[in-house]
């Protein structure tokens, strides 16, 4: 069976489900058991000039062979395991064998990058989180209702961006806060908060908490002291 351009994915994962890490881009040609003779000479002519992506359209059996071997930007239980291995070991643009069911590979990691997390957090954890001062001191807390509804219910810690006035806060967002650290993002029903998070990650912010359900999910679910309006 041809594998897909995804080496047969052993798992799927959605944005709200990935546990960070490590995202490589790979390029790649696969050849059959019986084509491994094949090897030794992809590699000569790769030393000589020959750009990996040549070779890949030409004799890879894997449909990525129509885009010059490019698997694209892919994480730990993506692949199978022995390309996993190989990949994520792999210095950069060095050009590496290894045999997996399907057949045997020729590769380069072209690129790294820490993955992106973007992920609903449930009311009842952020709870849970938030019983502990030390969650304060280590993540930001942003509330992005209007100050109407900010007055009328409201959770601590939270530093309140009014959607409505992005225009004044966006372009410091950076400066007030740091795209490495854990950012969770509020609204009254998780709407306008899934907006933000999704445009902070565009900004450089490497993890990034929606509130599920918003405050009103909030006060619901987990602290009926919070007022619902």
């Amino acid at each position: 069976m041809v594998p897909s351009s995804r080496l047969e994915r052993r798992a799927t994962f959605g944005s709200v489900n990935n546990l960070g890490g490590r995202e490589i881009l790979v390029q790649h040609l696969l050849v059959s058991e019986d084509n491994q003779k094949l090897l030794p000479e992809f590699q000569e002519r790769i030393s000589g000039g020959t750009d990996l992506s040549e070779l890949a359209a030409e004799h890879s059996i894997c449909p990525s062979k129509e885009n010059g071997g490019i698997l694209g930007w892919v994480r730990k239980g993506q692949m199978v395991p022995e390309f996993e291995e190989a990949a994520f070991s792999a210095p950069l643009n060095k050009v590496v064998q290894c045999k997996t069911k399907f057949g045997y590979h020729l590769f380069q990691v072209l690129s790294e990058k820490e993955e992106l997390l973007l992920q609903d957090i449930d009311p009842n954890d952020l709870y849970v989180k938030m019983q502990d001062p030390i969650f304060f001191n280590e993540a930001q807390l942003i509330d992005v209702r209007e100050p109407e509804e900010v007055a009328q219910a409201s959770l601590p810690g939270f530093q309140v961006l009014p959607l409505q006035q992005f225009g004044s806060w966006s372009p410091e967002i950076t400066t007030k806060f740091d795209p490495s650290k854990d950012t969770y993002v509020l609204c009254h029903h998780g709407v306008r908060s899934l907006q933000v998070a999704n445009w902070l990650q565009t900004q450089g912010f490497k993890r990034v908490f929606n509130v599920s359900g918003g405050i009103h999910a909030y006060a619901v679910k987990a602290d009926a002291s919070i007022p619902t309006y």
